[in-house]
């Protein structure tokens, strides 16, 4: 039986690496995929993959710092489907530099994108599941939100930030039938693990022996928490942040 049999899920920053991997496994597990992303031929790209295996899927443009696009994600959602089951917080950007170099333009870049656009997904999509009285939200965080690192107070704070929203969020809307949970990923092979080995010097493969399992995560494995975060398997998970590190952090 597919895991998501019947249900709608949004996905921000769908076009690429995880989020594209989690479009095309909800698809698989027979959601109907809405896929966003800043990149519209990105969002376009992976639901046509989407639509050419057999699914359904829908993509559109969104810049998630935006309240008047989340709107427009939320109203065109429920036209073309009827309802909201599963929001995938996923869209964000990496910035590692020393505190005292940080500008206050990639600060307030940085948490629009980070922080804001996790707020204004809860913000509208929430009520419209607190309506159906069932919803999945998962938001994505990071190893960064649980543990210190130079060169992160900016990813790190709005991480950390988007951690405890999770939680704040989780039990407002509990009784309500709304789950809420955060997925703390570390070194994944993605564009952003490219772009962490380019700022520290380090190698991809010098970073993968830092991991107690020997390896970096893959998006498959992110993929994998997230569909049962967003499954009924997890009905009674809610306000719980979700570790996807090979072990980095039980150091």
């Amino acid at each position: 039986m597919a895991r998501l049999a019947g249900k709608v899920a949004v996905i921000t920053g769908g076009g690429t690496g995880i989020g594209k991997k989690t479009a095309l496994r909800f698809a698989q597990e027979g959601a109907k995929v809405v896929v966003t992303d800043i990149n519209p031929d990105s969002a376009n790209s992976t639901a046509e993959e989407i639509k050419n295996a057999g699914g359904a899927a829908l993509a559109m443009a969104h810049d998630v710092s935006k309240e008047d696009e989340w709107q427009r994600i939320v109203s065109q959602t429920v036209e073309q489907y009827g309802k909201i089951d599963i929001l995938f917080n996923n869209a964000g950007i990496y910035i590692i530099k020393p505190l005292a170099e940080l500008t206050l333009e990639e600060w307030n870049r940085l948490m629009s994108i980070n922080v804001t656009g996790v707020f204004l997904g809860m913000k509208h999509i929430m009520p419209v599941m607190a309506k159906q009285q069932a919803g999945s939200v998962i938001n994505a965080s990071s190893v960064a939100g649980l543990i210190g690192a130079s060169g992160h107070v900016l990813y790190g704070a709005s991480k950390g930030a988007v951690r405890i929203m999770t939680k704040d969020a989780a039990i407002e809307y509990a009784a309500q039938g709304v789950r809420v949970n955060s997925i703390h990923p570390g070194y994944i092979d993605t564009g952003m693990v490219a772009y962490a080995s380019e700022t520290t010097k380090h190698s991809k493969s010098e970073l993968a022996q830092a991991v107690p399992t020997g390896r970096l995560g893959t998006v498959e494995d992110v993929s994998n928490m997230v569909l049962f975060l967003a499954s009924d398997e997890s009905s009674h998970v809610t306000g719980a942040e979700f570790v996807i590190d090979g072990g980095g952090t039980a150091r």
